[in-house]
């Protein structure tokens, strides 16, 4: 396999729809890193942070009524710029690589796309709280809808996330998709109903060509 051009500190970001398997490979993707050598810190958003999982049991609840989608972006984007202050830019500052579940693509496809906020507004917020910051790499895990929403109804209850109807789920996975065409020097899709083996060659493969 091609070794990386560079060890320089990234920020790689697992993306997709639910179902598609990044919270599973997350650890698949660090051991790879790990392996040739580099300091690698795994994380998750919402999360990440003390403040980030609190943010994310409100955004995973379910209420009297319905989260409206604008308070939705903002809290994604509240745990957003604590997971950078306190965990991404230490990391990348120290020399580290850093790989999460999940980055501001999320906020595109969900609040963007598929809750109708549109691009403009996740725009606004990704310059405000972000800077120039964005990830050097992105996967893309994707999976036919049916069959991730059938992978994810086999983890439990599940959230309001999971329980939204399939045609919110198509709009989500149309956004990423097109988002990967837009700038494919930063995106890999990867096919994720592929074989566990196959879907480590294509991680493989992705993360030692980008430059």
């Amino acid at each position: 396999m091609t070794e990386p051009v560079t060890d320089a500190p990234r920020l790689i970001a697992l993306e997709g729809g639910e179902g598609a398997g990044k919270s599973t490979q997350i650890e698949m993707v660090a051991a790879i890193l790990r392996g040739r050598g580099l300091d690698v810190v795994t994380s998750r958003e919402p999360g990440g942070t003390r403040l980030g999982e609190a943010v994310r049991g409100v955004l995973m609840n379910e209420y009297d009524h319905p989260m409206p989608a604008m308070s939705e972006l903002l809290l994604m984007f509240a745990a957003r710029a604590a997971h950078l202050s306190q965990v991404i830019e230490p990391a990348l500052a120290r020399g580290a690589w850093v790989v999460t579940d999940r980055f501001t693509d999320a906020s595109y496809a969900y609040q963007g796309a598929a809750r109708g906020l549109g691009d403009a507004a996740v725009a606004t917020l990704e310059r405000l709280v972000q800077g120039e910051r964005r990830p050097d790499g992105v996967l893309v895990f994707d999976i036919p809808v049916e069959a991730g929403l059938a992978r994810a109804g086999k983890r439990g209850d599940g959230n309001r996330f999971d329980r939204e109807t399939v045609a919110f789920h198509e709009r989500v996975r149309a956004a990423y998709l097109a988002r990967a065409h837009a700038a494919p020097a930063r995106y890999r899709v990867i096919d994720a109903e592929a074989s566990p083996a196959a879907v480590r060659r294509q991680i493989e493969t992705a993360l030692a060509d980008w430059p």
